[in-house]
């Protein structure tokens, strides 16, 4: 398991596939890469995300932790950057390595759903027109909401 938070760019497919190394055990591998779009009508300039180093790390490894433990996991490894991001750069990803696809698939999903809702991540768009904070949306706490049973 591997919690990684950094304010580098890094190389997605350098890095899916050092993670795919070595699971002799696993049967499947799922990655996932979240990047910076730009889908407001304002034109965003770049994304600027901020958070607590110690904190975070210690709030991704418990999730890390809580995923290799309920999905069985061999392996898995989150990456988060922070500082600004512009439009079309990677932001995260997530892979899981299990011995099932199902399992594997389910884990990166349960990952990527928290990461969205609840990591201890502060995110601001920056475009032409201004400023503002992003905030937690509906439908990204309702897909968190399938694994913790709360409504």
């Amino acid at each position: 398991m591997q919690v990684r938070v950094q304010a580098a760019p890094f190389d997605f497919g350098a890095e899916a596939g050092a993670f795919a190394q070595g699971h002799t055990t696993a049967g499947a591998i799922v990655t996932f890469c979240g990047v910076v779009r730009d889908d407001g009508p304002a034109g965003l300039e770049r994304m600027e995300i901020e958070h607590y180093p110690g904190m975070t790390e210690r709030a991704l490894e418990q999730i890390a932790t809580q995923a290799m433990d309920r999905f069985a996991l061999d392996d898995c490894l989150i990456l988060h950057r922070h500082g600004p991001m512009r439009p079309g750069e990677t932001i995260m990803m997530v892979a899981t390595a299990a011995r099932h696809r199902a399992a594997a698939f389910a884990a990166a999903e349960f990952l990527m759903d928290y990461l969205k809702s609840r990591a201890p991540f502060w995110k601001k768009e920056i475009a032409r027109d201004g400023a503002s904070w992003v905030a937690a949306k509906d439908q990204d706490e309702a897909a968190l909401a399938r694994w913790t049973g709360e409504d």
